[in-house]
């Protein structure tokens, strides 16, 4: 079992001047103490069961870069990017270089998109939700292209890339991981099934309703005749950060990966504080990585 942190809120004590120097010790914090991986979110705006829209926001890559070159260890990646915010192709490159310049540490974390409001708040195109998916399977058919180092035109519905070149390539090989988020029974954990690496579903769901995606996202594997288990399992969970007790995060891990997950990714409030991370690195990680 790994332990991964999302950073999902940046308002905090000191206001905005403050943001980077806090960042930067939630980031040297978690590598220290053990953490297999970060997250932020891909949005615009802060989004609504976290905050209120006009709370700091930071634009995802460029923050992810921030912290590559504070830490060491840690993986790190979006939880996760709509579809329609980046080009396939821009975003291909901004994974690769987020790889090269992490020495091998970026994961690509993918979705068909949600969030109307500030998307069309800042003049994103919002298209239907078909064609959302849509796009979302032709940017991973780009990905794997672009990444295979296969540089011939590509001809999609949505997308026309006369020459997809790569250079220079991911450290990782064959490419940093894709995760697909969303427990979308139909389309989404299709998808994972025939192009992605890892899925991600939401904890609060509950273990059998876990059960029952991961059930589906098997039966797909054999449709399309892919091994269910290389495919990463994780799964996001909430915290108070003022109220931890180790004893009962570690019983959620030891559930949850009896249930078959792999990875256990915590937004924790008040994380600004570091305290959280300590506990983590002391009292529940070394007893959940031999999960």
């Amino acid at each position: 079992m790994k332990i991964g942190l999302q950073i999902n809120k940046f308002t905090w004590t000191g206001g905005d001047a403050k943001i980077g120097e806090l960042l930067k010790d939630i980031a040297v914090s978690a590598d220290k103490n053990g953490f297999y991986s970060v997250w932020v979110m891909d949005h615009f705006f802060q989004i609504g069961y976290v905050g209120a829209p006009e709370e700091p926001m930071l634009e995802a890559y460029t923050t992810l870069g921030y912290i590559a070159g504070l830490t060491k260890k840690v993986k790190m990646g979006t939880m996760v990017t709509g579809v329609i915010y980046r080009d396939p192709a821009l975003l291909v490159k901004a994974v690769t270089a987020l790889d090269v310049l992490s020495g091998g540490r970026a994961v690509l974390g993918i979705g068909a998109a949600w969030n109307e409001q500030e998307s069309k708040a800042l003049g994103f195109n919002f298209p239907p939700l078909k064609e959302r998916f849509e796009r979302l399977e032709e940017t991973l058919q780009i990905f794997q292209r672009m990444w295979s180092g296969d540089s011939k035109p590509f001809k999609g519905k949505h997308y026309h890339l006369e020459h997809p070149l790569n250079s220079p390539q991911a450290l990782q090989k064959p490419h940093p991981p894709i995760l697909v988020g969303g427990g979308g029974e139909k389309k989404t954990l299709r998808l994972v099934a025939q192009y992605a690496d890892a899925c991600n579903l939401f904890a609060r769901a509950g273990i059998e309703e876990l059960n029952h995606k991961l059930d589906v996202l098997q039966k797909h594997c054999e449709e399309v005749g892919r091994n269910y288990e290389e495919i990463e399992k994780t799964v996001i969970s909430h915290l108070d950060g003022e109220d931890i007790n180790p004893d009962e995060v570690i019983h959620e891990c030891m559930q949850l990966g009896q249930a078959g997950i792999d990875q256990v990714i915590y937004s924790i409030s008040g994380v600004e504080k570091i305290k959280p991370l300590d506990i983590f690195g002391k009292k529940i990680i070394p007893q959940v990585v031999s999960l």
